[in-house]
């Protein structure tokens, strides 16, 4: 039925205001992004020198008080500091750039402090390398900050994380001959350690330990990142932590070192080095599962003092000893079950007072004990038994247990 002559006019009265309607929308939703644009601060870093025009410092003052986010682009070859920088404090955001050939600074002259002070949200580093710092090369103190592409070098501390830090992403990153790369103080919420390479740490790569338990509603995941001849790859105590996918070689104290609850260590790699692969010491319901550790001159896995720790389908080849359980609670014990432990330059599992539970573990063709059970004896002559429970272990060629005397504290390595 076609439409009469009052219909047709109502409709294209109709279509003519709403295209008013949108038009106008558009051109307000236009306007607003040219005013989002226009609030950013553009700056560019021209000086190397300490202070005054075109340096750094000037660039992190005039962006603490910009109308909204600020970006710094560093077009230098260097930035020399003798005195500490203002913390950036740009409560809109703010982003530091390296230029394409990099961007260095150096913290030489400086006494102390952190060479960045990231005091406000929403604060992205880009590329930069810091080096020769007596204290943190950064400091975080704030929640969303992401550190990409930089170099730490020669730093007491490479990012040092305080206790209010959350949403942070260190990706990418290279950290060398520090003290401490990445050094967190509690639990940090959405946190992501990625893809960074550790090498020559003096202590350890990543730190994550507080004195007693602060465990946060999600771990921080320290996953597909490479430690390279460091002191000690990663120590995890009292913070949540999620080891993942990690290669560790060359560690010379121990490659992992957990210590009091919260860590589960999943599916890293771990070779080479003179000290052990994983330890834990005084840990409490970690989970240690799905790693492969060869070539290690002393224990591919160590469970000492500790409880309720399971240690669960991992590989070890090739190493001084595979497992050891010492002195754990007979009352909350540890459990081993589904490991393989190809030959051992010596024992394969030692058991020295401690009760553990292990289940379906193998053992092949070690080159002393495949089980070496022994009692421990205290200094003050206390014996505490060796004595685990066995359930379906393959123990070839033939399960052997040390009619050796009790160990004392000075006798065990």
């Amino acid at each position: 039925m076609p439409l009469s002559r009052r219909s047709t006019l109502s409709i294209v009265v109709f279509l003519g205001v709403a295209a008013l309607i949108f038009a106008g929308w558009s051109y307000q939703a236009q306007r607003a992004g040219h005013e989002s644009l226009s609030n950013t601060v553009t700056l560019t870093v021209t000086n190397g020198g300490d202070s005054g025009a075109g340096t750094l410092r000037e660039a992190l003052f005039v962006a603490a008080t910009a109308p909204g986010a600020a970006r710094i682009s560093l077009d230098v070859p260097t930035i020399s500091l003798t005195s500490s920088l203002p913390p950036i404090v740009n409560s809109h955001g703010i982003r530091i750039v390296a230029r394409p050939g990099g961007s260095a600074i150096d913290a030489s002259g400086l006494s102390g402090g952190p060479v960045l002070d990231v005091a406000a949200a929403n604060v992205s580093l880009e590329g930069l390398t810091i080096r020769n710092c007596r204290g943190a090369a950064i400091l975080v103190r704030a929640v969303h900050v992401s550190l990409q592409g930089a170099t730490v070098e020669d730093c007491d501390v490479g990012v040092d994380v305080a206790e209010n830090a959350q949403e942070l992403l260190l990706e990418n990153n290279r950290f060398v001959d520090d003290r401490l790369g990445v050094r967190f103080a509690a639990s940090s919420a959405d946190t992501t350690v990625a893809a960074n390479q550790f090498s020559g740490e003096k202590e350890a790569g990543v730190w994550a330990v507080r004195g007693d338990a602060g465990l946060g509603s999600s771990a921080i995941s320290v996953r597909d990142n490479r430690f390279d001849d460091d002191r000690t790859g990663i120590v995890a105590g009292n913070i949540s932590v999620v080891l993942q996918q990690n290669e560790i070689s060359g560690a010379q104290s121990a490659a992992i070192d957990l210590v009091g609850a919260g860590a589960v260590v999943r599916g890293n790699r771990v070779s080479g080095g003179s000290g052990m692969g994983i330890l834990a010491e005084g840990a409490h319901a970690a989970v240690i599962e799905q790693n492969e550790l060869n070539g290690l001159a002393a224990y591919g896995i160590m469970i000492r003092g500790s409880s309720n720790t399971l240690v669960r389908g991992n590989r070890l080849y090739d190493c001084a000893y595979g497992m050891a359980f010492v002195l754990g609670d007979a009352r909350d014990p540890s459990t081993a079950v589904d490991n393989v432990i190809i030959e051992p330059r010596y024992d394969g599992i030692d058991v020295v007072g401690d009760a553990p539970i292990l289940r379906r573990n193998h053992v092949l063709q070690p080159h002393a004990f495949a089980l070496r059970v022994e009692d421990f004896q205290g200094p003050d002559g206390r014996k505490v038994a060796g004595a685990p429970f066995l359930d379906h272990n393959s123990f070839g060629p033939a399960l052997a247990t040390a009619t050796a005397g009790p160990r004392g504290p000075s006798s065990w390595r």
